[in-house]
């Protein structure tokens, strides 16, 4: 696949109080569908799917998160310049605006980041962009889409929406489907997890332009490495029944609210422990499935289902 490429290294095979919660889960919804995020959730806990996806209660960002979204910033900044412009020097400037129109839109973001810390935040962040250049180099190359807001619905009627970091597609045909990452690199044992979101991505492209993405890459900004993986339509296939066996035990449990936690490791990062019955906790009550509203209703919001 050729994208006038770059040269990366070698490539490794990516207590609310309960009037709050009533609140939150009486505002108005928009169509339900599944992105790789809520589609995750519920593998991992059907009651987390439930107080995110269905209750939407409100959760606290960590500086590793507001950290992800500030670097995910900067590097769209950086594609919407001219490529000559696209140096280190020139993206490294990207990332105090980035965090300045994060802190606009999420206030919640200060108190993750407190001013003591925001200096080292903000070197962090810019020593992720320095070492995206390991990596590839965005001056050689034009992507076709930044953050592409992708949906499509499948023949059983599930509906499937997300952000796509960036595609690129090659003078010849083949696509290209990119995410950036800021955690660490999977283990061997868990690169499928890390692949479930592209290829649910790669599913959307599938669908809506009938084309198999010729790879899907995963950059590890945080170790400097890059997991590539090319699906095949098959793959996809069977990838795309695996979504519609979610979706159908996620509409059985809506129907009757019974989204049972399933505890694991993962519970002692979980802002709904105290609310967890696995730990003595009582989820609000259940304020049923949200009603299907127009198109012209739905938020864009990746994370919608």
């Amino acid at each position: 696949m050729s994208i006038t490429p770059a040269s990366p290294p070698a490539e490794s095979p990516a207590a609310e109080s309960s009037t709050a919660e009533t609140a939150a889960g009486e505002r108005s919804r928009s169509r339900p569908a599944l992105s790789p995020s809520r589609a995750g959730d519920f593998k991992q806990c059907p009651l987390l799917y439930r107080f995110r996806a269905v209750d939407r209660i409100p959760e606290t960002p960590s500086k590793a998160q507001i950290k992800g979204t500030v670097v995910h910033a900067a590097l769209e900044d950086l594609y919407g310049l001219p490529a000559p412009e696209r140096g280190p020097d020139r993206a490294v400037t990207l990332v105090d605006p980035a965090w300045e129109r994060v802190l606009a839109e999420s206030p919640e973001a200060a108190a993750a980041v407190p001013v003591e810390d925001r200096a080292a935040f903000l070197a962090e962040a810019r020593a992720l962009i320095e070492g995206y250049y390991k990596l590839e180099d965005p001056t050689r190359f034009e992507p076709e889409s930044c953050e592409m807001r992708v949906e499509t619905e499948l023949d059983d009627g599930v509906l499937l929406r997300g952000f796509v970091d960036r595609i690129d597609v090659a003078p010849t045909g083949e696509v290209r489907v990119v995410d950036y990452k800021t955690g660490r690199a999977p283990r061997e044992m868990t690169e499928s997890k890390a692949l479930f979101q592209m290829k649910f991505y790669a599913l959307v492209l599938l669908r809506t332009r009938g084309i198999v993405p010729t790879q899907l890459r995963l950059i590890y900004l945080t170790d400097g490495e890059i997991l590539t993986y090319a699906p095949d339509e098959a793959e996809l296939l069977r990838f795309e029944r695996t979504l519609s066996a979610i979706w159908k035990a996620i509409l059985a449990a809506g129907q009757t609210g019974d989204f049972p936690p399933k505890p694991g490791r993962l519970c002692n990062w979980c802002d709904h422990k105290a609310r967890c019955p696995a730990f003595g906790g009582t989820p609000p009550a259940y304020p049923g499935w949200p009603e299907i509203l127009s198109d012209a209703n739905e938020d864009v919001s990746e994370d919608e289902m």
